[in-house]
């Protein structure tokens, strides 16, 4: 059976409620035992002691631990992923900080892409600095060679554990190769004599565009939030992978209580219903308005998946991870944040709001907004320019979405020639 029909029904059975057609909320902090030595059983095997034989299933304990809410999406979203196991969360944010906390302790070296998403950023480069983790950040366009250099140094001794990225990278459509990157994991884990997880935030994608766990990834991060979600009601997330590797990571979430709550959970599993007609309207969206910002006379550079601009590197990374382009699109006016904010403030349709992947169009300014943490000299060296606007692209009709663009003035008030002829310049360099 395909993907999108078990999304309609798996993991569930309507006489265990009446008959409901669909799971109802199972709003409730507890669960009863049928017996004592049944209550001793299910405990032993949440807290590891021992494990389940072929004739037993888990029996619900306490919403912290299990609910059927959470299990009925947990077990979809495995599907949907192509995964042993997955583990869904109250937030993004709270995927990946019990997922880093999961594999990492002081004195431990996390090897991070950028750019990452700004509160990811922060996590990392602030709290797990705080707590002895070292970092090594890197981009795209670094070779492998260059990261094996820079852990021989004093400043990064210690073992790794950890390579972290996203990809498309938020805000600027980066895209890692995800094959160069599991060789990284390869040498590493060999030269060091241990497990490097390879772990992956693929929120931009989604399990529809790309697989990420066909090229090694260990664990593939998601906002659910976004995407999955798509409906602008929920904050969510997950985390995908083998058993015996988001194992640990649902250990620490039954201790930080960072597990999804039952109604939460039940709107997501909704979701899930529809995604993949969601995001296939708003991929075909996402092209044409690509195609309306590339000949705009204001637009200094466009920032999408698979376009020409993007150059041949990242075409062919493109080209061999990814089914589709996405909905994301960044792009850069001229004339800096004063120019960008006069867009984003004359939008009707697109709703000026951060967050993406909803049915809605959202449009932000991801250098004074998402990214407002980011040291100016590294937004500056990633591209986040202060003319930079992130879009996503929802399910309205798109023409209505060119002409909210279009009425918002991509042109800088009076100044039309002398920002095409400004365009026209930038463009000769590139030739």
């Amino acid at each position: 059976m395909h993907k999108e029909s078990h999304m309609m029904s798996f993991g569930y059975t309507p006489e265990w409620s009446e008959g409901s057609v669909k799971p109802p909320i199972f709003q409730t902090s507890t669960f009863v035992f049928k017996t004592a030595e049944e209550g001793k059983r299910f405990f032993e095997v949440a807290y590891g002691k021992s494990e389940l034989n072929a004739k037993e299933e888990m029996g619900l304990i306490y919403s912290r631990l299990n609910n059927p809410n959470m299990q009925i999406l947990e077990e979809r979203l495995a599907i949907l992923e192509g995964s042993e196991s997955s583990a869904a969360f109250e937030s993004g944010m709270s995927a990946i900080s019990t997922t880093m906390l999961a594999y990492l302790k002081p004195g431990d070296v996390l090897i991070y892409g950028n750019p990452v998403y700004g509160g990811t950023h922060h996590f990392i480069t602030h709290f797990l600095k705080d707590l002895g983790v070292k970092v090594l950040p890197f981009s795209s366009n670094t070779k492998n060679e260059e990261i094996l250099t820079k852990l021989k140094s004093k400043e990064f001794s210690g073992p790794v554990k950890m390579i972290y990225f996203e990809s498309p990278a938020n805000p600027t459509n980066t895209l890692f190769d995800l094959e160069e990157l599991h060789n990284l994991k390869s040498t590493l884990s060999s030269k060091l004599n241990n497990d490097v997880m390879l772990v992956m935030d693929n929120t931009y994608l989604g399990p529809i565009w790309q697989n990420p766990l066909d090229y090694g990834i260990d664990i593939v991060c998601y906002s659910a939030t976004k995407f999955l979600n798509g409906h602008s009601d929920v904050i969510a997330g997950c985390v995908m992978g083998k058993e015996d590797v988001i194992s640990p990571v649902k250990t620490l979430r039954t201790f930080l209580g960072s597990m999804i709550a039952p109604y939460t959970a039940w709107l997501l599993t909704r979701s899930l219903e529809t995604l993949h007609l969601r995001m296939a309207k708003q991929g075909e969206n996402a092209e044409k308005v690509v195609t309306f910002l590339l000949k705009h006379k204001a637009v200094k550079v466009v920032s999408f998946p698979g376009i020409e601009s993007m150059g041949k590197q990242q075409n062919e990374i493109f080209k061999r991870q990814c089914k589709g382009a996405g909905a994301m699109i960044s792009f850069e006016v001229f004339g800096g944040e004063k120019e960008a904010f006069k867009i984003l403030n004359k939008l009707k349709l697109i709703k000026l709001a951060v967050s993406l992947g909803s049915n809605e169009s959202l449009a932000q300014h991801p250098h004074s907004m998402t990214h407002a943490d980011v040291p100016d000299e590294i937004k500056e060296e990633l591209g986040i320019n202060k003319g930079l606007i992130r879009l996503s692209v929802g399910i309205e009709n798109v023409s209505d979405i060119i002409d909210d663009l279009e009425k918002a003035q991509l042109l800088v008030d009076g100044d039309a020639e002398g920002y095409l002829i400004q365009k026209i310049m930038v463009q000769h360099m590139f030739v």
